[in-house]
Formats: C-alpha cells, sequence, structure tokens
C-alpha cells in the first residue's frame, strides 16, 4: 500500500552551500535526487522518513573529470546519471567495467534518473556499481558546511544499509585512481536488465588483482584471499577453491548461499581464463 505524502516535507536548496546548511541547521533530512530507489519505498508503504532534501538540481555534483595532475584520478560526481556514466568519454577510457554496469541498471527511465551516488547511499548489498568501486578501489568523497573528508571505499559501509556518512554530511564525489589491468564486469539475474542481481562481479587483472562481489553477503565484498593467490600465480583450481572458502553467501528470495557460491566460482574461472 502506498504510503501518503501528506505528512512529509521537501527542501529545495538552490547550490550545494544551501543543501549542506540545512543539513545542519534543519536536519534530521534524507537527501534525495532520482529517487529511483525511495520511490519503491513510498509505493510499498514503507518509506518512514517524512523530511527530505531534494539535490536534483544541484549541477556541481554532476560532473565527470580526470585531473591532470600527478595523481590522474578520474571524478565522478554524485549526481552523475547512468546514462551520464554510459555516454562519458572519460569513464569509457578510465573504468569500462562501470559502464558495463550502469547498462544494465534498470531500463533507459532508470538509467536516465538513477545516480551513482544514489546507488552508493542506498548500500543495497545487490547495487550494481558497488563491486565495480570497490574493485576500483574508489575513495568517497562527503562534504559538510564544516567541511569535506575522504573515505576509502572499502571502509564506507558498516553494516547492511549502513555507512559512515554523518547525518550533516552528503556524499558528493567519488575519486578513482588510474587502474592498469584488464577490467571486467558481469551480472547475473534472471534478466539481462531489470532485475536485481542473483550475483555481481568485478574484477581487475594484472599483477595487483582486485575481485569484488555483490549480492554475496550484507555489504560488497572484496576478495582479498583470492586476489592473493592469482597475484603469486595461482592456477584457476586454486584461486576457485580459495574463493569458496572464503566466500560466506547469504540464503534470500533471489537464490541461495550454495547458488552463489557455485556461480562466483564459475565467474571466477571466466575472468581468469578470458584474460
Amino acid at each position: 500500500m502506498q504510503s501518503s505524502i501528506a505528512n512529509r516535507t521537501l527542501l529545495q536548496p538552490r547550490s550545494l552551500r544551501d543543501a549542506l546548511t540545512m543539513l545542519r541547521d534543519e536536519g534530521p533530512l534524507t537527501p534525495l535526487a532520482g529517487c529511483t530507489d525511495l520511490y519503491v519505498s513510498l509505493n510499498f508503504g514503507t518509506l518512514k522518513d517524512v523530511r527530505f532534501l531534494n539535490l536534483w538540481r544541484l549541477d556541481a555534483l554532476r560532473p565527470i573529470a580526470v585531473r591532470r595532475d600527478r595523481r590522474n584520478v578520474l571524478t565522478i560526481g554524485a549526481l552523475a546519471t547512468y546514462t551520464d556514466l554510459i555516454r562519458s568519454k572519460a569513464v569509457q577510457k578510465r573504468l569500462p567495467m562501470l559502464v558495463a554496469a550502469a547498462r544494465e541498471v534498470g531500463g533507459v527511465q532508470i538509467q536516465n534518473r538513477g545516480t551513482i551516488g544514489g546507488n552508493v547511499a542506498n548500500g543495497s548489498p545487490a547495487g550494481d556499481t558497488l563491486p565495480v568501486l570497490a574493485a576500483a578501489e574508489a575513495v568517497v568523497i562527503l562534504q559538510s558546511a564544516e567541511g569535506t573528508r575522504r573515505v576509502r571505499f572499502d571502509e564506507f559501509y558498516t553494516g547492511y544499509r549502513q555507512t559512515v556518512r554523518r547525518a550533516d554530511e552528503l556524499i558528493v564525489a567519488f575519486e578513482i585512481p588510474a587502474i592498469r589491468g584488464r577490467q571486467w564486469f558481469r551480472k547475473v539475474g534472471t534478466r539481462a536488465a531489470q532485475a536485481i542481481s542473483k550475483i555481481v562481479m568485478a574484477g581487475v587483472a594484472g599483477k595487483a588483482p582486485r575481485i569484488a562481489f555483490g549480492s554475496m553477503a550484507p555489504t560488497v565484498v572484496r576478495a582479498r584471499r583470492t586476489e592473493a593467490v592469482l597475484a603469486r600465480g595461482g592456477s584457476i583450481e586454486e584461486a576457485q577453491r580459495a574463493l569458496v572458502e572464503e566466500l560466506s553467501p547469504i540464503d534470500d528470495i533471489r537464490s541461495t548461499a550454495e547458488y552463489r557460491r557455485r556461480v562466483a566460482a564459475n565467474l571466477l574461472a571466466t575472468f581468469i581464463a578470458s584474460d
């Protein structure tokens, strides 16, 4: 049953500065932008929040650019939509696995409205961009009226849909360092798109391999023991054994732990063999 909107309040900041001031002085507020996740909760009658902060018009949070400094970092604004990611030449060149993930998020309407910041803030373990950001060793940029801080992506989540973001902070951008090595992304679901993943994997091959899974645990998972096996030149079979041993998949309505464990091992083999 749909939730009532009669008792809900929407604040409309004109700038990022306005938004941060409102978070500090008029909170608690729930940030919203594309609303592709929030409206689902509203429709099912499970949305408990009543005061919201509309970020959609804040163009300062949309740019995608490569900083041509010593770090050569790709910066993606939190309000970059999936369509923006797909079309961005910088993302296509620097982070093709993110383009692949964005192509499989919903239909065109969702891709036009959904934002990467919203996907990360929502914190669903099935979020398609999360394994990509984990494998890319991204940094989350958080900003408040008092200042800015940077949090490594692997330190951002503290539990199921729980993060280190404070109530007075917004996710404003993501920084992705230059990646060396072949990138790979694969989503397994009931359909290629417009379906929540049963399991999703992102990987970077090379001397320092990185492997991350979504829909596997309460938060996105880095398979570090498996990465170590690959880094020392271990075989596919050795890597698969390490992966099965270190994963603790969840059982839920979309799939079983055993299915996830087997599919993860198969995806890993495909990833390695495709090098």
